[in-house]
């Protein structure tokens, strides 16, 4: 017999009853984080091998922009109709170093994020922060070309702030803290990135963590009101931008 909290086991049962301790990312692989990153090379990959990414042409075609003219004098940005900029943007990168850089960091934040929101709320978060981003170029460069998934990374570094506030932790104790200050300064003093798209996606980004985290179980207490808060504001910040263009 083995002694136990409670009395006296068997060995086998307490060869049966023994407790295996489990890390969070074993218990949900990140493979929404992975479907991401996929998309976003499969994109990069088609733009090389078709030579459009070469002639700038899928950047053209997809970038985000209010409006702008073509060589040949044709109209083109979401203030002609082509909303879907907004979401094609994301998925489209100016280079090796862009993609290879932005594809990095999601990697790290979803090993981090997609276990503690659960799959469908990391992508919903995603998407939220991704449109937010758009919405800060619409109201700080709307006539500048961009594109890259860096709003929506930037959003998931608000969110991860999001997360730990809501467990008691400080983002500056963390590591995480650090990356984010670090990130800003790259934005703010190399030319050429998009201020309104990194801090677009970190504002939106960090809202969203908060509904799902704070606000919604605090106030709204049903899962499914807080999730169609978090839609909702999606739907928002993307009509806005194309309102704004």
């Amino acid at each position: 017999m083995r002694q136990a909290s409670v009395g006296f086991h068997c060995p086998e049962c307490t060869k049966t009853g023994a407790q295996k301790i489990l890390r969070p990312a074993q218990l949900l692989r990140p493979l929404a984080t992975q479907v991401l990153i996929a998309v976003n090379l499969a994109v990069f990959a088609v733009g090389i091998g078709s030579g459009l990414q070469t002639r700038g042409a899928i950047i053209v075609d997809g970038g985000l922009l209010a409006r702008g003219v073509t060589a040949s004098n044709q109209l083109i940005g979401v203030a002609t109709g082509e909303w879907w900029r907004i979401i094609t943007s994301g998925f489209l990168h100016a280079n090796l170093v862009h993609i290879g850089f932005n594809m990095f960091v999601l990697y790290r934040l979803g090993q981090l994020l997609e276990p503690a929101l659960g799959r469908a709320r990391f992508v919903l978060v995603y998407f939220v922060a991704l449109v937010g981003g758009a919405l800060g170029v619409m109201l700080l460069d709307p006539n500048q070309l961009t594109v890259g998934a860096s709003g929506a990374v930037f959003g998931l570094m608000g969110a991860a702030v999001a997360v730990f506030r809501s467990r008691g932790i400080n983002a500056m104790d963390t590591g995480l803290g650090a990356m984010i200050m670090l990130n800003l300064v790259f934005t703010f003093a190399i030319p050429g990135i998009s201020i309104g798209g990194h801090v677009g996606g970190l504002i939106s980004g960090f809202v969203a963590g908060w509904i799902l985290t704070d606000a919604g179980p605090r106030y709204l207490k049903d899962p499914s009101v807080t999730i169609g808060a978090v839609v909702a504001l999606g739907v928002v910040l993307a009509g806005s931008a194309v309102l704004i263009a």
